[in-house]
């Protein structure tokens, strides 16, 4: 063994001894309440990674797309033929604003997709519920974001993990999160005329 490789053996042995030490402090267990923000491609990609993850894992869950419309994405095609019978899926929107162009009626979607999604949250069977878009509803003020946070906050079962997606999250959800990540848009195709892609948008 070289004087630098036993270095390297040293300081590698320190932060482990480091790493497992803050490890054995974390021993609790917990529903979590996720939300994926930002500007950038990847919230829904994410959120949906995390679904599949709990599928793999043989965990009930649940999912409920607010906004978007009944346009074919390989994440519901998946589920539905695939996973159906651990995996609820419940496209509840009618697409964005300026494609219904009939703002009473998303208020009304959006109204039922909420409904829908505290039915499954108060599931205690149901493990994980991704709420798609949710924050979009919520910037438009469809829905009460003080609602949300208060059914959060009071009638979430204490291990069912939630999670909500979408742009320009409230500063009420995010003050109540376990976890956030923004994602930050660097560089999209989008922006050099390439539309939307199956496998990658949808």
């Amino acid at each position: 063994m070289t004087e630098e490789t036993d270095r390297h053996a040293q300081k590698m042995a320190k932060k482990k001894a480091a790493r497992d030490k803050i490890m054995a402090t974390k021993t609790e267990e917990k529903g979590l309440i996720i939300v994926h923000t930002g500007k950038g491609k990847g919230k829904s990609s994410a959120a949906f990674g995390m679904i599949f993850r709990a599928i793999a894992h043989g965990m009930p869950c649940a999912v409920v797309q607010f906004i978007k419309g009944g346009m074919k994405t390989g994440e519901r095609d998946l589920i539905e033929s695939r996973f159906a019978d651990i995996c609820q899926f419940h496209t509840m929107g009618e697409g964005f604003t300026w494609e219904t162009q009939d703002k009473s009626r998303d208020i009304e979607m959006a109204r039922a997709a909420w409904e829908k999604s505290k039915e499954l949250i108060r599931d205690p069977a149901i493990r994980m519920v991704l709420l798609d878009e949710i924050n979009i509803a919520l910037r438009y003020d469809y829905i009460d974001v003080n609602e949300v946070v208060a059914f959060l906050r009071d009638e979430k079962p204490g291990m069912t993990h939630v999670i909500l997606t979408g742009r320009n999250a409230k500063d009420e959800l995010i003050e109540i999160a376990d976890l956030v990540t923004e994602m930050e848009l660097i560089k999209h195709p989008f922006r050099a005329g390439v539309k939307a892609q199956a496998g990658v948008e949808f």
